[in-house]
């Protein structure tokens, strides 16, 4: 069942403006989330897809425009409540996981636990589980450096669902990947997406990876130019 966009959006962008030195990445985009909606966001390289994630997860503020979040205005906010809520709401994978390399996959993913205050026995045992929901628990004593690059990426994204947060951006998180482990890992994200109800923003230059989605959002030269709202869904 694909998510129900009548509602108001869980995270909407309106008329998103940025700029880097002279190259203008976004002009005048605007997007929105639904609750427990995979949004793909797809063009070629240099299109303003990374760009338009970070403006949305509050990584970087838009020169122009506004981002409300549960109805609240988060480009405004201090960093401090934006870094609140990247632990506690927000998930993010990037195209290479950004594992922490000294410490183990079981580690990795109990961090943003005890960065939250949550007891490291409690921490550990959650991100066990969620290991095991992503097929890698049998590597949780191994470091990053000793996974396979779909075993680590699985690692972050179970680093990213942890804390049970409300939206997950993901950011070209198949990008490193072969198609084989691509497909496994984009599987394993929507399935446990749904399951527990996540919106998902997914960016990607890959038609099988947004075919996951519920909805495409085609962007060319910073500027949204087409939308999508039949994109096939993965079995469930």
């Amino acid at each position: 069942m694909t998510a129900d966009n009548s509602t108001t959006p869980l995270l909407a962008a309106r008329g998103l403006v940025k700029a880097h030195g002279r190259t203008q990445a976004l002009r005048g985009v605007s997007v929105e989330l639904a609750a427990g909606e995979i949004l793909a966001v797809t063009g070629p390289s240099g299109s303003g897809k990374s760009t338009l994630l970070h403006c949305l997860a509050g990584i970087v503020r838009p020169d122009q425009g506004a981002i409300t979040y549960g109805g609240e205005r988060i480009d405004q906010l201090p960093e401090a409540r934006l870094s609140e809520l990247r632990r506690t709401e927000f998930g993010v994978v990037f195209q290479f996981g950004q594992l922490i390399p000294e410490l183990t996959a079981l580690d990795n993913v109990a961090l943003p636990l005890l960065l939250a205050g949550r007891g490291r026995a409690k921490a550990r045992a959650s991100a066990g589980e969620w290991l095991e929901r992503f097929g890698v628990r049998g590597q949780q004593e191994l470091r990053p450096g000793e996974l396979s690059g779909g075993q680590a990426q699985r690692v972050a994204l179970a680093r990213a669902l942890v804390t049970g947060p409300e939206v997950v951006f993901a950011d070209e998180p198949t990008g490193a990947l072969d198609s084989l482990a691509g497909e496994q890992v984009m599987t394993a994200l929507a399935h446990a997406a749904r399951e527990s109800g996540t919106s998902v923003l997914l960016i990607t230059h890959d038609a099988r990876i947004a075919a996951y989605a519920d909805r495409e959002v085609i962007l060319r030269d910073g500027a949204e130019v087409a939308e999508g709202a039949d994109a096939v869904e993965v079995s469930r």
